[in-house]
């Protein structure tokens, strides 16, 4: 009788299988090694720790069983797709009841979720570090207060869209959340002054402050904030808020050295001497630069932007007309190689000497966007022969596109 050939699983332990899962480095290795067999997509299901799950709740509840030890879960929907209803709060009940050790969970764009979702996080995840709920639009402060008062350990909080959230989500937030240090606010109207000075009352090693949009927000409550976390400040996000004026500019420049994402597209007040103040602080670390309608800067600041700040990787410098070749000539006697892959420059003053200048000295240059600049058609630069490198896109269309949307993930 012919003998049966030996069974690798006769010879393995499961520490020694552990041992060559802990090898594999990219997550579809180790899906693979869950395929092999029962007993490895047993010890595959024990160790994940990161899952990202399409909505459904059987299945959901299919995965949380499978998966008991997971640290981080994405339960995000698509902006651009409707599942109906998606998550609800009844997974979110699941989840807190299966893995209670959670650190990181996504739920953007999940609309039906709603305060009784948020008191469930609260309530059953207090090793919860990063929460995101960006357009989640039902949820309220009650919920937040919930989340709040559950998840003392909260560093990352991202509610962008979240509309009905006020100033008492932020005196709750200073109240309970010491170690805070990311929070995303963009298109929360209410969000005041007030609400601002209270959070700067509690954690004082903000890392990343984004209210974009926050309409009622100015100088007063984003001085509160520099105040406390200044030098631990890396990304600040001011987007068309238009209260926002040199005065918080200034205050960048004395008390923040560590910027490096720095967005005051839209505020229209900034002008050309407190935007040299930060550069000159801090240029060196400034990696995006976001400064679209800033319609009262010329090339005296932007000549400083080029020649100082030698780790720019985005540049927008969209509606500033005032903006000529000038800015780019620095370029040429520049010390150090341009890292720059992403400009937008639509609606600026340079001409086509500038285009081929930035051509030959970004040699890295991914996307640059020329739209509606009154000195440059796409039939003159076609003429002119320019050439940036092979993989990169200039954009002269006035419609949106995929690459751009790409390209917004740099601010």
């Amino acid at each position: 009788m012919e003998e049966s050939a030996p069974c690798i699983n006769d010879f393995l332990t499961d520490d020694e299988l552990l041992t060559i899962l802990s090898k594999l480095e990219r997550q579809d290795e180790k899906d693979w090694f869950g395929l092999v067999c029962k007993r490895w997509c047993k010890i595959q299901s024990a160790e994940r720790r990161r899952l990202c799950v399409p909505p459904g709740p059987a299945r959901l509840r299919r995965l949380l069983a499978r998966f008991s030890r997971l640290i981080h879960l994405d339960l995000s929907q698509s902006l651009s797709r409707t599942f109906h209803p998606g998550v609800t709060d009844s997974d979110l009940d699941l989840v807190a009841d299966s893995v209670p050790h959670l650190r990181l969970l996504r739920l953007q764009n999940c609309k039906a979720i709603s305060d009784a979702g948020l008191a469930a996080i609260g309530n059953g995840l207090p090793s919860l570090e990063s929460l995101d709920v960006s357009n989640c639009r039902k949820l309220t402060d009650k919920g937040f207060a919930a989340v709040a008062s559950g998840c003392r350990n909260l560093r990352s909080l991202y509610l962008t869209g979240c509309r009905l959230v006020t100033d008492s989500l932020l005196q709750t937030l200073s109240e309970n959340c010491l170690k805070l240090e990311e929070l995303g606010l963009a298109s929360c109207f209410k969000i005041t002054d007030s609400g601002l000075a209270h959070l700067s009352e509690g954690p004082r090693n903000i890392k990343t402050i984004d209210v974009s949009k926050c309409t009622n927000v100015g100088d007063l409550g984003i001085d509160k904030i520099i105040s406390t976390s200044g030098e631990s400040l890396v990304s600040v996000k001011l987007l068309d808020c238009s209260k926002v004026t040199d005065v918080t500019v200034f205050a960048l420049a004395k008390s923040c050295p560590n910027i490096e994402v720095l967005v005051i597209g839209g505020c229209s007040d900034v002008t050309d001497e407190s935007l040299r103040a930060v550069i000159n602080s801090s240029g060196k670390n400034i990696r995006s630069l976001r400064l679209n309608g800033c319609e009262k800067l010329t090339d005296l600041s932007l000549n400083s932007v080029i020649s100082n700040c030698e780790n720019l990787v985005a540049l927008d410098i969209g509606c500033c007309d005032k903006v000529t070749d000038i800015t780019f000539k620095t370029l040429i006697t520049n010390e150090f190689d341009s890292k720059l892959k992403v400009l937008k420059a639509s609606r600026v003053g340079f001409t086509l000497m500038g285009v081929h200048i930035i051509s030959e000295f970004c040699k890295g240059m991914e996307y640059i966007d020329l739209r509606s600049c009154p000195h440059i058609s796409r039939f003159v630069y076609d003429i002119a022969d320019i050439r940036f490198p092979s993989g990169c896109r200039v954009n002269f269309d006035s419609s949106l596109s995929d690459t751009e949307m790409m390209v917004e993930m740099y601010f």
